[in-house]
Protein backbone atom coordinates (compact mmCIF):
# COMPACT_ATOMS: atom_id res chain seq x y z
CA UNK A 1 0.00 0.00 0.00
CA UNK A 2 0.83 3.56 -0.91
CA UNK A 3 0.98 6.23 1.06
CA UNK A 4 -0.01 9.97 0.35
CA UNK A 5 3.21 12.09 0.33
CA UNK A 6 1.60 14.74 2.11
CA UNK A 7 0.63 12.19 4.72
CA UNK A 8 2.28 12.85 8.28
CA UNK A 9 5.03 10.40 9.71
CA UNK A 10 6.84 10.34 12.52
CA UNK A 11 10.67 9.97 11.70
CA UNK A 12 12.90 7.80 14.28
CA UNK A 13 16.19 8.66 15.62
CA UNK A 14 18.40 6.87 17.85
CA UNK A 15 21.34 8.91 19.16
CA UNK A 16 24.10 7.20 20.59
CA UNK A 17 26.08 10.15 22.90
CA UNK A 18 28.66 11.45 22.35
CA UNK A 19 28.35 12.17 17.98
CA UNK A 20 26.85 8.74 16.85
CA UNK A 21 23.02 8.85 15.51
CA UNK A 22 21.28 5.73 13.47
CA UNK A 23 18.09 7.20 11.53
CA UNK A 24 16.55 6.17 8.88
CA UNK A 25 18.95 7.46 6.09
CA UNK A 26 21.36 5.15 7.29
CA UNK A 27 18.65 2.24 7.13
CA UNK A 28 17.81 3.23 3.81
CA UNK A 29 21.56 2.80 2.56
CA UNK A 30 21.54 -0.63 4.27
CA UNK A 31 18.06 -1.52 1.97
CA UNK A 32 20.08 -0.22 -0.84
CA UNK A 33 22.96 -1.99 -0.29
CA UNK A 34 21.10 -5.33 0.18
CA UNK A 35 19.04 -4.56 -3.40
CA UNK A 36 22.28 -3.64 -5.13
CA UNK A 37 25.35 -5.13 -3.91
CA UNK A 38 27.37 -2.05 -3.73
CA UNK A 39 28.22 0.97 -1.74
CA UNK A 40 28.50 3.18 -4.89
CA UNK A 41 25.42 1.93 -6.42
CA UNK A 42 23.49 2.17 -3.25
CA UNK A 43 25.02 5.82 -2.93
CA UNK A 44 24.21 6.63 -6.45
CA UNK A 45 20.34 5.54 -5.60
CA UNK A 46 20.21 8.21 -2.82
CA UNK A 47 22.07 10.98 -4.90
CA UNK A 48 25.39 10.87 -2.73
CA UNK A 49 28.98 10.58 -3.67
CA UNK A 50 30.54 6.81 -3.23
CA UNK A 51 32.59 8.69 -0.49
CA UNK A 52 29.61 9.80 1.87
CA UNK A 53 28.16 6.53 1.75
CA UNK A 54 31.43 4.74 2.28
CA UNK A 55 32.04 7.13 5.37
CA UNK A 56 28.35 6.21 6.36
CA UNK A 57 29.25 2.43 5.94
CA UNK A 58 32.25 2.94 8.37
CA UNK A 59 30.34 5.17 10.54
CA UNK A 60 27.69 2.32 11.06
CA UNK A 61 30.35 -0.50 11.03
CA UNK A 62 32.55 1.38 14.24
CA UNK A 63 28.92 1.94 15.98
CA UNK A 64 28.35 -1.59 16.84
CA UNK A 65 31.06 -4.76 18.35
CA UNK A 66 29.73 -6.21 14.92
CA UNK A 67 30.24 -4.82 11.55
CA UNK A 68 26.43 -4.35 9.27
CA UNK A 69 28.22 -4.26 5.91
CA UNK A 70 30.75 -6.29 4.60
CA UNK A 71 32.73 -5.19 1.59
CA UNK A 72 35.10 -6.80 -1.25
CA UNK A 73 37.47 -5.09 -2.72
CA UNK A 74 37.84 -4.38 -6.79
CA UNK A 75 39.39 -7.26 -9.00
CA UNK A 76 38.47 -10.01 -11.53
CA UNK A 77 35.00 -9.87 -9.18
CA UNK A 78 34.50 -6.26 -9.39
CA UNK A 79 34.18 -5.85 -5.59
CA UNK A 80 30.87 -5.36 -4.26
CA UNK A 81 29.49 -5.18 -0.69
CA UNK A 82 26.82 -7.39 1.68
CA UNK A 83 24.66 -6.68 4.75
CA UNK A 84 26.26 -9.41 7.39
CA UNK A 85 23.60 -11.03 9.62
CA UNK A 86 23.89 -8.03 12.03
CA UNK A 87 22.76 -6.35 9.19
CA UNK A 88 19.97 -7.67 8.09
CA UNK A 89 18.94 -7.55 11.77
CA UNK A 90 19.51 -4.09 12.28
CA UNK A 91 17.28 -2.75 9.49
CA UNK A 92 14.33 -5.23 10.40
CA UNK A 93 14.42 -4.35 14.08
CA UNK A 94 14.71 -0.52 13.01
CA UNK A 95 11.64 -1.20 10.63
CA UNK A 96 9.85 -2.79 13.35
CA UNK A 97 10.61 -0.06 15.59
CA UNK A 98 9.26 2.24 13.35
CA UNK A 99 6.38 0.70 13.06
CA UNK A 100 5.33 0.21 16.65
CA UNK A 101 6.20 3.77 17.08
CA UNK A 102 3.80 4.62 14.37
CA UNK A 103 0.89 2.25 15.58
CA UNK A 104 1.60 4.20 19.28
CA UNK A 105 1.32 7.46 18.30
CA UNK A 106 -1.37 6.36 15.80
CA UNK A 107 -4.47 8.52 17.43
CA UNK A 108 -2.26 11.52 18.12
CA UNK A 109 -1.06 11.42 14.19
CA UNK A 110 -4.94 11.34 13.05
CA UNK A 111 -5.42 14.46 15.32
CA UNK A 112 -2.55 16.48 14.61
CA UNK A 113 -4.11 15.55 10.53
CA UNK A 114 -7.77 16.83 11.52
CA UNK A 115 -5.78 20.15 13.04
CA UNK A 116 -3.78 20.20 9.96
CA UNK A 117 -4.09 23.99 7.71
CA UNK A 118 -4.50 22.88 4.30
CA UNK A 119 -2.88 24.72 0.94
CA UNK A 120 -1.49 27.11 3.99
CA UNK A 121 -4.70 28.33 4.32
CA UNK A 122 -4.51 29.43 8.25
CA UNK A 123 -6.59 31.96 10.66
Amino acid sequence: MTKPENELRPVLRIDFPPEDRLGRGKILLLELIRQTGSISAAGRAMNMSYRRAWLLVDALNRMFREPAVESQRGGKQGGGAALTAFGEELVERFRAMEARARAAIADDLDWLETARARDGARR
